[in-house]
């Protein structure tokens, strides 16, 4: 997935207001579930209520079709990460440190609900019609994390000045994005997590203004 590069809004269905609370969290972690084992097209909403214990009727209080449960789920989970990410990012004065921090996160958060990690890459993929809409929304925002940590270093001579900063935005989500997708097939199950400061270090290798290198 590449830095978003949208000049229109995509057209979007606007959804039910939101409404919090056990039973609503509880739809959406079936659908992220039902998603991931029968894959979008051949799920059923009924499928979703039945896992999550609720009548099918129920479901429809809350999102007006199977569309709208898809994004929901991953629209829910990907402000929560954002918003953990932007507080943590806040604390942290180093650009390097930031990019390290935020590579963890994206791993963490995947690890942790492996369902959801089948959904973002698989199902989501499939369809321009829902990437477009959440690449615009939400891809846009996580960039801008990117794009400012690395202006950040190059500001601070840490970073080489001469690389454009979409260009390692992409490489950094690009390397991370593959990872997730590695374990996503890979039946070993590993942690996904402990690989987040390998790729950095790469990454930040890359980065890396060589005037600031030490000789050896």
């Amino acid at each position: 997935m590449r830095a978003p590069k949208s000049k229109r809004a995509p057209l979007k269905v606007q959804p039910k207001p939101r409404v919090v609370g056990d039973k609503y969290q509880r739809i959406l972690d079936a659908a992220a579930a039902i998603f991931a084992e029968k894959g979008f097209h051949s799920a059923r909403v009924s499928d979703v209520a039945e896992r999550a214990s609720v009548a099918d009727g129920t479901i429809y209080l809350y999102f007006r079709n199977k569309e709208e449960l898809l994004m929901t789920a991953i629209n829910t989970a990907f402000d929560a990460f954002m918003s953990l990410a932007r507080t943590e990012l806040a604390a942290i004065p180093s650009p390097a440190d930031k990019l390290r921090r935020l590579a963890q996160l994206h791993l963490q958060s995947f690890n942790d609900n492996r369902n959801l990690a089948i959904v973002f890459q698989m199902e989501l993929r499939q369809s321009a019609r829902f990437l477009a809409p959440f690449s615009h929304e939400h891809m846009v925002e996580y960039f801008g994390l990117v794009r400012a940590a690395i202006r950040e270093g190059q500001a601070q001579g840490l970073f080489r000045s001469g690389l454009r900063e979409n260009i390692a935005a992409n490489c950094f989500f690009g390397a991370l994005d593959e990872m997730v997708t590695s374990w996503v097939l890979d039946d070993t199950n590993y942690q996904l997590s402990e690989v987040a400061d390998s790729v950095t270090d790469i990454i930040l290798l890359g980065l890396e203004n060589p005037t600031r290198r030490t000789p050896t």
